[in-house]
């Protein structure tokens, strides 16, 4: 999962790369919503969604039915974006205004998790990053709920306006 292997390159501005893992782990672990992109065809689709990271792979839940599934299906390759710290780098000048985040970009390839024990874990964890609250799910509902699990490939860093 090293950043040199990523399938977009190496990073141009190597100074605001982040290359330590525990780093890339808390953004991961901070956030709620990562946003998914995937590729049908020759056309792209962006989804947000609410996730859980197990330090070796996201979860996400779904409908069991509905574009992002059907687009899943036909391929399951996946790129992946977490950010966090949002906030604006003010200076004199309008052109050097910049961004400040901390953002981690990923590869990797979508497995729907079957295993009943393994699903209840990612959706507890979830609802864990909402509440402290244990919840039993209904039957009805558990098995309409599709729990997908990123297994990642890659992973790269990128952080600016922290020291």
């Amino acid at each position: 999962m090293q950043a040199a292997t990523h399938p977009h390159g190496v990073m141009r501005r190597s100074d605001r790369e982040i290359t330590d893992r525990e780093e890339i782990d808390a953004i991961l672990r901070s956030e709620k919503v990562m946003r998914i992109a995937l590729v049908d065809g020759d056309t792209p689709f962006l989804v947000p969604v609410f996730f859980s990271y197990d330090g070796t792979a996201l979860y996400f839940h779904s409908a069991r039915s509905g574009s992002k599934i059907d687009i899943i299906k036909r391929n399951n390759k996946v790129c992946f974006e977490v950010s966090t710290g949002h906030g604006v780098i003010e200076s004199q000048m309008a052109c050097d205004f910049e961004a400040r985040h901390k953002t981690v970009i990923g590869v990797g390839h979508i497995e729907r998790v079957r295993d009943e024990a393994e699903k209840k874990r990612a959706l507890d964890a979830i609802v864990a990053r909402f509440t402290e609250q244990h919840f039993e799910y209904p039957e009805e509902n558990f098995r309409a709920t599709a729990v997908l699990r990123i297994d990642i490939d890659s992973l790269k860093g990128k952080k600016h306006g922290f020291a």
